[in-house]
Order: structure tokens, then sequence, then C-alpha cells
């Protein structure tokens, strides 16, 4: 599903990747750990198309991602990746129904079909309640489960979340990692999830380790 190879990325003289092969396949999900400053997040922004290494490959669904031009792959990562930041960066002045379906909005899609995924997703993730309510309106671990219902309306095959937990209580923070769990096995998706939280890396089908750009073990 996802395979990277060679990846280097520096700012300046900074050297933060230094040649990073990884491969995630269907259904996956991948932990990724490592002291502040490692490289973690500079990867995971690199494997979701956000950045853009200096060298290396990134193929995703066999499509190599690296040189697509600006257009194709905003409409790329629109259709094929979904994204979960420790922040739910949820837009303020719509519901969370809304910005659930925010990124199939982007695409064009609209009526019936979608509405009604919607709906599902907000009851699987337990916010149903919740659906007209505003960001403020709402608890941080509904904000949450609320990105995670955006990052999954398009039906992406691969989810990239950045210390997911990371701004959540103990509570919400396990029932989250559960979630992650539960989607994996209803919707066969793969998760590559960067986090501090040893439970969560733990709970992983593979737990990888960066440490001074480069990884430790595969």
């Amino acid at each position: 599903m996802l395979q990277a190879k060679n990846i280097h990325k520096s700012y300046g003289k900074l050297e933060v990747l230094k040649g990073i092969d990884l491969s995630v396949e269907r259904s996956e999900i991948i932990s990724i750990v490592g002291e502040s400053g490692a490289g973690k997040s500079t990867l995971l922004q690199i494997l979701g198309t956000l950045d853009t290494p200096d060298a290396g490959v990134v193929e995703i669904n066999g499509k190599n991602t690296v040189g697509l031009k600006p257009n194709d792959l905003a409409n790329f990562r629109n259709r094929e990746i979904g994204f979960i930041f420790q922040f739910h960066n949820l837009l303020p002045e719509f519901t969370l129904k809304e910005n659930i379906c925010m990124p199939a909005f982007i695409q064009g899609r609209n009526g019936r079909d979608l509405d009604q995924y919607a709906e599902y997703l907000l009851d699987l993730l337990g916010i149903a309640e919740r659906r007209d309510h505003k960001p403020a309106q709402v608890s941080g671990g509904e904000l949450q489960r609320a990105a995670v219902a955006r990052s999954l309306i398009n039906k992406p095959s691969l989810i990239f979340a950045d210390e997911p937990s990371g701004n959540l209580d103990s509570k919400n923070a396990e029932e989250l990692h559960k979630l992650f769990f539960k989607l994996q096995k209803e919707f066969a998706q793969a998760f590559v999830i960067v986090t501090h939280n040893q439970s969560l890396a733990e709970m992983a089908d593979r737990k990888i380790t960066i440490q001074d750009g480069m990884i430790l073990n595969a």
C-alpha cells in the first residue's frame, strides 16, 4: 500500500531524515516513536504528501506521489489519505457534521449518499447527538472523534495521525486508541501513527523507532 524508499530531508544545514525506508501493508497499524526532534513528524508529513523529500520515492497504492503537480497531488491526497492531528483543526463556524463532510464537499460530493455516510460515522463514533453543535459547544474527546470521522468521510485507504491523543486526558486517550483498532476491523484501513503514548505504540501491529533521522527497527 505504501512504499517509502531512501527518504532524505534537510532544512538548511540540518539533516532531519537520513535515508528512510518504510513499507505499510493494507489494514496495518504502524506506530512511530522517538525522542523530540528525531524526525517523526517530518516523516509523517512526507509520507502524507504534505511535504516533499529532498530525495527518495513515496508510493501510495502504486503511485509515486513525489513530483506530482500541485493540483493532482491535492486531489490524490483528498481521495486516498485521511489525517488526524493533535489539535482537531475543525472549522469553528461549521457544525460537527459539516466539518466531517468538508473533505467530500471539496471533491464536489453532496447529496443523500454523503449524508447517510456522515450519519453512519457520527453514530459509529458516538457523537450523533452532537451533529448540529459547533466545535466550541462540545468536549475535547468529542472534537477529536469528529476529526476522526472527517478523516474517514472519503473512505481513504490510508490514515496518518500525528499525536492524535496528545491533547486528551487519559480516559479519552484510551477510548480514542481503542477506536483506531475498531476502525481497522470495520474498514480495513491502514494507520500510521506518530505518538509519545507508549500504550498506543505497543498496541500497534508494528512499532517503528526513529533516532537521529534513521529507523532503528523496521
